[in-house]
């Protein structure tokens, strides 16, 4: 993972953390073919109201700290599954429910990945 990737993805996981998102995976996906990002940051929020509060503190983080703009958000209307599209990386927040069903840790199991360790 390149520098400039790496600080994308620490800047979207102080955003998760800093409205206590979960279950925080890193999907290195450099060097994978056929995927739209260098990376994915998987993170699960424990309600709808959650899960936009991630979002929001994600797209604050991202814009202080590194003047970067999402590109596109998906999922927003009704916070069950919100892709944010930040070109090199994609962070999805999830419910627990819908993070189970949709198994996008499981489906991109050839790439490295990391977990993150929750804080309290």
């Amino acid at each position: 993972m390149t520098q400039e990737i790496k600080q994308l993805v620490d800047t979207a996981v102080k955003g998760i953390q800093e409205k206590k998102g979960r279950s925080i995976s890193i999907v290195d996906m450099e060097g994978m073919e056929g995927t739209v990002a260098q990376a994915f940051v998987i993170c699960e929020g424990n309600s709808p109201s959650q899960v936009s509060a991630i979002m929001d503190s994600v797209e604050e983080t991202m814009r202080k700290e590194l003047h970067e703009k999402v590109v596109r958000t998906a999922g927003s209307q009704n916070c069950i599954w919100v892709a944010m599209d930040y070109t090199d990386i994609m962070v999805h927040i999830f419910l627990p429910e819908a993070r189970d069903f949709y198994n996008l840790d499981e489906l991109w199991q050839d790439a490295p990945t990391t977990q993150i360790e929750d804080v309290e």
